[in-house]
């Protein structure tokens, strides 16, 4: 009934948007659910194997398996699901900036509303390990924060934390790159395999580098979720937890999913990409500025 009815339309709404929020909202419901599952069980002796639902393998494991589905929901209409990836995508392959910010907000929202599902589905279990109505972030022995956003470990610096989530989006974006370049002649040159590809690299990436941030590597995925738990008590401490490390997910995986789309273009990708041609794309920016210049005095001399 809705297709039938989107296709009576003359100028149907466009899908990407709701694509982007879905995508991440299974994305992250998934992940949300997995670490408040594993941290709310923890020590339970009635759960097989007398220790708890599950351990960090099982979050990892769970963070792959949703962006793998979130990007099936998705499908052709979006499947992105990172603001970081989206720019990257727009700076690199040619992805409209004008979808840039629509992206974007359709991403953050869908990571806020999977949190608040995940929030009210263990409700009471938070309530059962902090107290009833008691929130609290890390280091409290009792935090449940951690179910909805990263915070660094204690021994972390500031610059720390940053180049650690450079370092892991440098990776994601070079990664999911390779995972999309139909002109890799090596097995993984398939879109088609794009969502198991990064079903592993997101596993890997948690299972090898998660303890000391988190691994945020995204935006919509870590602010959203910590603007939920503000919201419903966790109180201020969510920002300045971890020397205010919450701009670090904010601003470091621009910069690394930045400098990973470089290396991927300098080294790898033979198609077409600002990297590949003549002094990095700064000649056109040379000519574009040189024929508006050529625009402006023609203008000015009819005008006189």
């Amino acid at each position: 009934m809705i297709t039938s009815y989107r296709r009576s339309i003359a100028t149907p709404p466009p899908t990407e948007p709701f694509a982007e929020f879905w995508g991440t909202f299974i994305m992250v419901f998934f992940g949300n659910g997995s670490v408040a599952q594993v941290l709310l069980s923890a020590g339970l002796k009635t759960a097989p194997g007398a220790n708890g639902y599950g351990d960090y393998n099982a979050i990892s494991w769970a963070w792959g398996l949703g962006v793998m589905l979130g990007i099936y929901v998705s499908g052709d209409a979006g499947g992105i699901l990172n603001p970081a990836i989206t720019f990257g995508q727009c700076l690199y392959r040619g992805l409209p900036w004008k979808r840039f910010p629509i992206y974007t907000l359709a991403q953050f929202l869908g990571g806020f509303c999977a949190s608040g599902v995940v929030y009210g589905y263990y409700y009471y279990a938070i309530d059962a390990v902090e107290g009833v109505g008691i929130r609290t972030v890390p280091p409290s022995k009792t935090a449940t924060a951690g179910i909805f956003c990263t915070y660094p470990q204690a021994f972390m610096t500031t610059n720390a934390q940053f180049w650690a989530e450079v370092i892991e989006t440098t990776v994601l974006m070079f990664c999911v790159l390779a995972l999309q370049d139909m002109t890799n002649a090596g097995p993984t040159g398939s879109i088609k395999v794009l969502p198991i590809g990064l079903f592993f690299l997101i596993w890997g990436l948690g299972a090898c580098f998660g303890y000391e941030t988190g691994y945020a590597m995204n935006f919509a995925r870590d602010f959203g979720p910590r603007l939920m738990s503000y919201i419903v008590g966790y109180g201020p401490q969510v920002w300045s937890a971890g020397n205010y490390y919450f701009w670090v997910p904010i601003v470091a995986p621009f910069i690394g999913c930045t400098f990973g789309g470089f290396l991927y273009d300098v080294f790898i990708y033979t198609g077409e990409s600002p990297i590949n041609t003549p002094w990095l794309g700064l000649k056109r920016l040379g000519r574009f500025g040189q024929a508006r210049r050529r625009i402006d005095e023609r203008y000015m001399g009819e005008s006189a």
